[in-house]
This record gives C-alpha cells, structure tokens and sequence, in this order.
C-alpha cells in the first residue's frame, strides 16, 4: 500500500524492500513447515531476493539522486516530464 500512496520517491523504496522482506518471511516459514525441509528451497529463494532486493537498492538510490539533482525534489507528483 505504501508503494503506491506515497509521494516521496525514497518512502516508495523502502516500501517495496518491506514488501520484499515480507516475501523472504514467508519463503523461510513456507520452507520450515513444510513435507520436505531436507531440501534447502526456502533459504535459496529467500538468498535470491535479497541479492534482487540489493541490486534494486543501488539503481534505485542511484535514480533517486539523478531525479534530485535534475528536478530538485523526490516528489513523485510533481515530476511530471515523462507524461508528455
């Protein structure tokens, strides 16, 4: 929810890496109490995603700074040059 009601571009981040978190718990609890736990599937996936989620911090605080320096404002509103 907070990836798409917020204005702030840096908010919208952290709310993605929270949904990314909540993906990671439930790839470990889903594993834990499965038929099978022998079988290293949960942490494998859970490792993934957070190499996906570090590789999504870095170009995304990357396009943060190039959007503020630019514009002058993370506001994701008030940004508006690509609609055209």
């Amino acid at each position: 929810m907070g990836a798409f009601t917020r204005r702030n571009a840096i908010v919208v981040l952290f709310s993605v890496e929270i949904m990314l978190n909540a993906a990671n718990l439930n790839f470990i609890a889903f594993w834990r109490y499965s038929d099978n736990p022998e079988l290293l599937h949960g942490p494998m996936f859970t490792l993934f995603a957070i190499a996906v989620a570090a590789a999504e911090v870095a170009v995304g605080l990357a396009l943060v700074i190039a959007v503020y320096r630019h514009f002058k404002t993370v506001d994701l509103e008030s940004i508006n040059t690509l609609r055209e």
